[in-house]
């Protein structure tokens, strides 16, 4: 049954036309970032909505024809005052608790099964895996470029497909690393959650553990140069067979 309403299911993997909300996460810290956003909005909204009240109520049954020498007898209203710049801390703090605990739980990076190293360059990412070794003892690395509209196939995205993607296990806990060897560039893929700056000569981290199969695109969320649009991100996420058996050619080749 569960195969059956999956076969009816359309992920948002990539930008939409006029868009206007995230793409369909794929990561537990996107989820978490999802619920996180709609909770807040949902209290933002109900408080937008009782101001706005209040204002209209002041309005219609404060102005002048109505009440005439009221402002007469007004003064400072201390109580009010103190409600009025009290409750908004208040809110500004139950709104910082749960966004410093989501923030410190996807800086954390604990015990990877995999690492991924990633460099920006002006304008494309190279990338390389560490963790595995060919007959030479030799990484695996290669560059992602974007690909051309002229050599796009039908169905490839305008500026997001590249010539090599990243290939990524699902349900992997995945480290980044990474750097830049040019400018500062940023490593972002909104489906996972990611978001990552890139600094010549300096290592930044960030994990992910995609939990569904699928291809996710991202791009340079940094203004590196004349071609900071010229550098998408793509990471598709696999079985874990599929990733031995392309990591198998990759290493033969």
């Amino acid at each position: 049954m569960t195969n059956f309403f999956n076969f009816f299911t359309v992920t948002c993997d990539a930008p939409r036309p006029w868009g206007v909300y995230f793409q369909d996460s794929a990561s537990p810290q996107m989820e978490a970032l999802v619920e996180l956003h709609d909770n807040i909005m949902f209290y933002l909204v109900i408080i937008l909505f009782g101001v706005a009240w209040i204002l209209i109520s002041i309005i219609r049954n404060y102005v002048y024809s109505k009440s005439p020498i009221s402002n007469k007898y007004l003064n400072h209203g201390t109580l009010i005052e103190l409600i009025w710049t009290i409750t908004p801390a208040l809110i500004l703090i139950l709104i910082a608790f749960p966004s410093f605990k989501l923030l410190y739980l996807m800086d954390e990076v604990t015990d990877p099964s995999l690492t991924v190293f990633v460099e920006g360059h002006q304008w494309y990412w190279s990338y390389q895996y560490p963790d595995f070794l060919n007959n030479d003892d030799e990484e695996l690395e290669f560059d992602s470029y974007l690909v051309p509209d002229s050599d796009l196939e039908d169905g490839g995205l305008r500026l997001l497909e590249v010539d090599n993607r990243v290939i990524l296990p699902e349900l992997t806990h995945v480290r980044f690393i990474i750097s830049s060897g040019d400018v500062i560039h940023s490593y972002a893929c909104p489906a996972l959650g990611i978001k990552c700056d890139a600094y010549p000569g300096r290592l930044n981290q960030v994990s992910v553990l995609v939990n569904r199969e699928g291809t996710f695109f991202g791009q340079c969320s940094e203004i590196c140069g004349i071609l900071h649009s010229s550098m998408p991100i793509c990471i598709q996420a696999v079985s874990i067979k599929d990733f031995l058996l392309w990591l198998r050619e990759q290493m033969e080749g």
